[in-house]
């Protein structure tokens, strides 16, 4: 789908990482959103910070659309793309870059076009400003942004503006590729699958929603994917370990199961209209998704016919253990379709245009 824009846009993206999805959600949004930008004609250049732990792990090292360079320190940044940052229509600042205040500060006084700071972690930054926290984002900060996108949105956007003194926060979800994630006719090997990175705030969720359920029904099969578990962890007999999947083993894996589970961080669940990419990307396969509840879910799915919500083991195990073949196969088919028409890259490659097209009308 080519741009209808009379121009094209040079976009430059600073953010977290896009060569490596080790440990983070961030580069499959930036590859899916970089790839949409670069195919509606857009020129992108995707700026990372070589550091050790995705230098170890990329299993996309070199992007095949637009241009990816990567600088070692804030110097080598100024000292290799000043140019590049003066130049361009619109730069956009991603949560969690190293040294991220001091980039955006940077950003902010040097770019002539447009500044957005795009919060994949939007809860997660809010909660850490209130306690004082600026590792990457400063109040100071926010309002010199001239756009601030949000992987949450609901309430917490005008919350953004008014508090924070945003001129224009619009929510840029997560979104999926539907030549990656689709169906398969794979061999089921568990009822139920779980994955996402260890987090302390999430752990209780698991073992009341996964783990506890594995314990009674001994003969279902469960699996976890996923790195930095502590070793301490007592996993039922029926639950299989799986380290690390890299994005080209995601479809694969959500088309083995015949659920998946979505368990969502403390923040996002607080701030609500929080969907995660991997909610999509489990929907996309057609895998039927129980979920933990938060408000603003049911704007993405809906609940009994798209997704089922589960609060206690009881629930999950009724939901494996009572529901027809055919109608588990019709949920995941009605969430496919559901993401398909409002939740791919290019969706939000058009949304992205939409915002600087507005920014554009204001100057």
């Amino acid at each position: 789908m080519k741009s209808s824009l009379e121009y094209s846009f040079n976009i430059v993206i600073l953010g977290l990482s896009i060569t490596s999805s080790w440990g983070n959600g961030h580069a499959t949004t930036y590859r899916g959103l970089m790839r949409e930008l670069c195919a509606r004609g857009h020129r992108v250049l995707f700026l990372e910070r070589d550091v050790p732990w995705y230098a170890a792990n990329r299993d996309l090292p070199c992007p095949p659309y637009g241009q990816t360079e990567l600088y070692s320190n804030l110097q080598d940044l100024k000292e290799r793309f000043t140019k590049e940052i003066q130049t361009a229509d619109l730069v956009i600042v991603g949560s969690y870059v190293p040294e991220g205040v001091a980039v955006g500060e940077w950003i902010t006084s040097m770019t002539k076009g447009a500044t957005a700071f795009y919060d994949i972690d939007t809860p997660v930054t809010l909660a850490k400003l209130s306690r004082g926290d600026t590792e990457y984002l400063s109040f100071d900060l926010i309002p010199r942004y001239q756009l601030y996108l949000s992987f949450t949105g609901g309430p917490i956007l005008g919350r953004i503006e008014q508090q924070y003194g945003s001129p224009m926060a619009r929510p840029l979800y997560c979104s999926f590729d539907p030549a990656l994630y689709y169906p398969e006719s794979h061999t089921q090997k568990w009822d139920l699958g779980y994955m996402g990175t260890y987090s302390s705030d999430r752990q209780p969720i698991l073992e009341k929603l996964l783990l506890e359920p594995a314990r009674y029904w001994q003969q279902g099969r469960m699996v976890v994917a996923g790195p930095q578990y502590p070793n301490d962890i007592q996993w039922p007999a029926n639950i299989e370990r799986i380290e690390h999947l890299p994005p080209a083993k995601h479809r694969e894996f959500y088309n083995a199961q015949r659920y998946t589970l979505n368990i969502t961080r403390t923040d996002m669940v607080q701030a609500g209209y929080s969907p995660s990419v991997r909610l999509f990307e489990a929907a996309a396969c057609g895998t039927p998704i129980i979920s933990d509840y938060w408000e603003g879910l049911d704007t993405f799915f809906k609940f009994g016919t798209e997704i089922l919500v589960s609060y206690t083991a009881k629930d999950t195990l009724r939901y494996l253990q009572e529901i027809s073949e055919t109608e588990r196969i019709a949920i995941g088919d009605r969430a496919r379709q559901r993401v398909l028409t409002s939740h791919t890259a290019a969706h939000r490659a058009i949304e992205l245009e939409s915002y600087v097209l507005q920014l554009l009308a204001k100057q």
